[in-house]
C-alpha cells in the first residue's frame, strides 16, 4: 500500500505497518484493511495471511504437532489475538468456523490488494493464488486507508496459465470449480503430483511461483481439502 499524503492516511498506513510487524515473527503478514461496513462509520479491519516463511513457523507450534484436527485454525486463533492486543485493536474475525461466515472476500477485495482471478478465484498482488487469509484484526472507527496503487495483476499476466493449468478442467475461465472432478483427481494415482506439490492451478500463476510456499505447505492443505 502506498499513502496518498494526507494526514489521515499516513496513520493509517503506520497502523497497518505496525501490524505486519507485529504478525512478521509469526510467519504473517498484513494484507490491507477495508471498512467493515462501506455506508457507516463503523470499524475499519485489518487481514492477515500467511507469508512465505509462515510453514517454518507453524510447524513448531503445539498445534502442529498435537495430532488434533484444525490445527491451523486453532494455532490462528491463539496467535492472531496476540498480534490485535499488541496493535490496539478490539476484536478479531476469523474466515472459519461458520456458517456463517465473515464476508472475507468481500473485505479482500475493498483493500485494493487482491482481484477475481480469471479462475475465479482471487489473486493477491504478493501471494497471488497462494492466498490465504488466517484472520482479521477489528479497530475502532472508520479509519481513512491509504489509497490504494495497485493494479489487476492478471491485466498484464501475458500467458494466464492458471485457466489451461488444471489436468482436469475443475477451473477454468468459466468461473465453475468442478469439486468433484477435483477431488477424484487428487484421489488418484494420476493426481499426485497436485497432492503433493500443490493445485497446479494455483501454482501456475507467476505470483504464486515468486511467492515460494513451501510443496510440504501446500500437500497439507491438499490433504485437509481431501478430507473435507
Amino acid at each position: 500500500m502506498k499513502p496518498s499524503g494526507t494526514a489521515p492516511e499516513k496513520l493509517a498506513q503506520r497502523l497497518l505497518d505496525k501490524v505486519d510487524a507485529l504478525a512478521a515473527p509469526h510467519g504473517l503478514m498484513a494484507m490491507g484493511g477495508a471498512h467493515t461496513n462501506p455506508d457507516q462509520a463503523a470499524q475499519t479491519i485489518v487481514l492477515i495471511g500467511t507469508a512465505p516463511n509462515f510453514w517454518d513457523h507453524f510447524t513448531q507450534s503445539t498445534e502442529y504437532q498435537d495430532g488434533a484436527a484444525d490445527p491451523i485454525d486453532r494455532w490462528s486463533q491463539r496467535i492472531v489475538p496476540q498480534i490485535m492486543e499488541a496493535a490496539g485493536g478490539i476484536g478479531v474475525v476469523y474466515p472459519f468456523g461458520g456458517p456463517p461466515y465473515a464476508p472475507f472476500i468481500a473485505w479482500a477485495k475493498q483493500t485494493g490488494e487482491a482481484f477475481d482471478s480469471p479462475v475465479g478465484m482471487l489473486v493477491h498482488i504478493r501471494a497471488g493464488l497462494l492466498i490465504s487469509y488466517r484472520g482479521g484484526i477489528i479497530f475502532t472507527g472508520r479509519i481513512p486507508l491509504p489509497a490504494q496503487q495497485a493494479l489487476h495483476p492478471c491485466n498484464s499476466c501475458a500467458t494466464r496459465a492458471c485457466v489451461s493449468a488444471c489436468p482436469v478442467d475443475a477451473l477454468s475461465d468459466m468461473h465453475f470449480y468442478d469439486v468433484p472432478n477435483c477431488k477424484g483427481h487428487i484421489a488418484s494415482p494420476a493426481g499426485t503430483d497436485c497432492m503433493t506439490k500443490g493445485c497446479a492451478t494455483r501454482l501456475a500463476c507467476p505470483i504464486s511461483q515468486a511467492f515460494d510456499r513451501p510443496s510440504a505447505q501446500n500437500a497439507f492443505h491438499m490433504t485437509a481439502f481431501k478430507g473435507v
